[in-house]
């Protein structure tokens, strides 16, 4: 008797979310606010890991200025949980005002001809609006990996919001099996790549933001199958709650064999410069340095 109680407590959550989604947009800012200074003041959730994380990436700061990017970050982090809650339950036109796509001809230009793009993406300003804004700008499929929810009705009320305007959220697990039986297809495969792959997982090792980090090797993959360009996706914060978008080349074929990882390593050159610019926007609490690069990596 009390097991179905217990299965039906994953589908409240989902429709607690989607009541929230419908709040208005000046009540989701105050709960953004209330939800930063929670879990920045109170709660202290992963400050001494991004206060560690942000000190070695940026050894030429004071304190000072590394305690300013921190608790920015933080409010940022509070702001996107206000804006993905609006997101899911906004229209194409409302989310078209906020988020602006300055040049998606690099992405129509490609699918135009027919050929398939990859889009790399990070957890930089509001990721979660990417995916929605792209399908409404690009008209194009997007299949875009991500990560399955542990709670059954969180997963489902996620992936149905996400997947509003032509976005097509598919398990990592399945991601490169999705990838084959639709490649002679013409989509874009969106990747938000600054994850850390397991400890088990192949993993290309660079030079990033002064530390030994790992990236997974996917997006590489992915491309030199389709023979597929990738693109950047640099999302960039205009005001509270309005972004811009500025899609760059990163690699296209032919690809040389001989260069394995060659795009990967773009991509974190490309991220790096992007955090330099905008620290604040990235999110420092990610455990982007699980373990240290092996000895003979």
């Amino acid at each position: 008797m009390l097991a179905q109680p217990r299965q039906r407590f994953p589908d409240i959550l989902g429709f607690v979310l989607g009541r929230m989604s419908r709040w208005p947009r000046r009540v989701l800012d105050g709960f953004g606010y209330v939800a930063y200074f929670v879990v920045y003041r109170v709660l202290r959730w992963r400050r001494s890991l991004a206060a560690t994380n942000l000190a070695n990436a940026f050894p030429e700061k004071s304190a000072a200025e590394r305690k300013i990017i921190l608790r920015q970050s933080y409010r940022n982090l509070g702001r996107f949980v206000s804006e993905a809650l609006w997101g899911w339950n906004a229209s194409a036109e409302a989310l078209a005002a906020r988020v602006r796509i300055d040049n998606p001809e690099l992405i129509t230009r490609f699918t135009g001809e027919g050929q398939s793009v990859v889009l790399l993406a990070a957890h930089f300003c509001n990721w979660e609006w990417l995916l929605l804004a792209a399908g409404v700008t690009l008209k194009v499929p997007v299949d875009a990996v991500y990560k399955p929810q542990r709670l059954t009705g969180v997963d489902d009320f996620l992936r149905a919001r996400r997947a509003r305007f032509g976005g097509n959220p598919i398990p990592h697990q399945s991601f490169m099996f999705e990838v084959m039986k639709r490649r002679n297809d013409v989509r874009a495969y969106a990747l938000v790549a600054d994850q850390t792959p397991r400890h088990d997982e192949e993993k290309h090792w660079t030079r990033f933001l002064n530390q030994d980090s790992a990236f997974h090797v996917g997006a590489d993959k992915i491309a030199r199958i389709l023979k597929a360009p990738v693109i950047y996706v640099a999302m960039r914060r205009e005001s509270p709650g309005h972004y811009s978008v500025e899609l760059k080349l990163l690699a296209q074929p032919p690809y040389d064999r001989e260069s394995e990882s060659e795009i990967v390593e773009r991509y974190a050159r490309m991220l790096e410069e992007e955090i330099r610019r905008s620290p604040e926007d990235w999110l420092w609490l990610n455990r982007k340095w699980k373990y240290k690069k092996p000895l003979y990596a």
